[in-house]
């Protein structure tokens, strides 16, 4: 275990660090989550590994790690695909919480944040973490939106008037025009992404594209015109990938629709901002990162 008196170094990431982070991402979450008797966001070490190897080789991804003595104690991750950027997952070593490695994290991508012009900064957070919610109340964040992780698979398998196929290049200006209409900025290279890897959905009424998703998924954000198109996209789905899917508890009916059809509550979240921010205009689901 590195010494109390040691200093914290934080230097940019590479791809070699991956499992390590990885692994202390799982033990992280795990160790939290199961304190609080939730279900840990990664049930198997490798699945982190992969999550973590993935954003440290994306070059869409400003990844940074923490340093004590020379051993990697945790990690950072800011996703530059939007103007908004989105932070995550931070984790810490267990051994060394709790001794201000988290905010040195967190101050190393906001000032990258601030220094490459980012309108705002978004992430989301377990809500019964309370140290979390101080440290990022702490750093500037503000409280947005109470959000319900669901999983499941919804009784309603289709909504009348409303058809789900699969995202195509030629449904990213209106997916795009859409975005901007609900929440005044788009995630082009988002929705390019999972359009290539085949996650992409678009719901369709009365002809026109009226919502997409990314992915029905942790990962995945959605966004639609009306409560009835985003049902149309969490009907569509056999399962969600991850721990599952982030709907707004505000918007009661659509959460309430969830859950009559089945769906269940996984955990309670919280979708925190910095800079920019305009309640969204219509029907959406927040990713894991914002």
């Amino acid at each position: 275990m590195p010494s109390k008196d040691t200093s914290v170094v934080i230097r940019s990431a590479t791809a070699e660090d991956a499992a390590t982070c990885g692994q202390i991402d799982y033990d992280a979450f795990t160790a939290i989550s199961s304190a609080h008797g939730f279900p840990p966001d990664f049930p198997r070490p490798e699945m982190a590994i992969r999550a973590i190897s993935s954003m440290f080789s994306d070059p869409n991804c400003y990844c940074v790690v923490a340093e004590i003595d020379g051993q990697i104690v945790g990690s950072n991750v800011l996703d530059e695909r939007s103007i908004i950027r989105g932070v995550g997952p931070i984790t810490i070593d267990p051994a060394v919480q709790n001794r201000g490695v988290g905010r040195l994290l967190m101050q190393a991508v906001m000032n990258r944040a601030h220094d490459r012009g980012a309108a705002g900064v978004r992430l989301v957070q377990a809500a019964f973490h309370n140290r979390s919610l101080s440290l990022y109340t702490s750093c500037g964040f503000d409280v947005r939106e109470p959000l319900c992780c669901l999983q499941g698979q919804t009784r309603e398998r289709s909504v009348p008037g409303c058809q789900v196929r699969p995202a195509t290049p030629t449904d990213e200006d209106a997916c795009n025009s859409l975005s901007r209409r609900v929440h005044g900025f788009d995630r082009a290279v988002d929705l390019q992404q999972a359009i290539s890897r085949g996650t992409a959905l678009v719901v369709e009424r009365e002809g026109r594209v009226t919502g997409y998703t990314t992915h029905l998924a942790f990962f995945g954000h959605s966004s639609s015109e009306t409560n009835p198109d985003m049902q149309a996209l969490i009907a569509s789905a056999d399962s969600f990938a991850g721990p599952g899917i982030l709907v707004p508890s505000r918007n009661s009916a659509l959460l309430r629709w969830c859950l009559q059809n089945g769906l269940r509550v996984v955990q309670p979240m919280t979708l925190m901002s910095v800079g920019l921010y305009n309640d969204p205009a219509g029907s959406w689901l927040p990713s894991i990162l914002f």
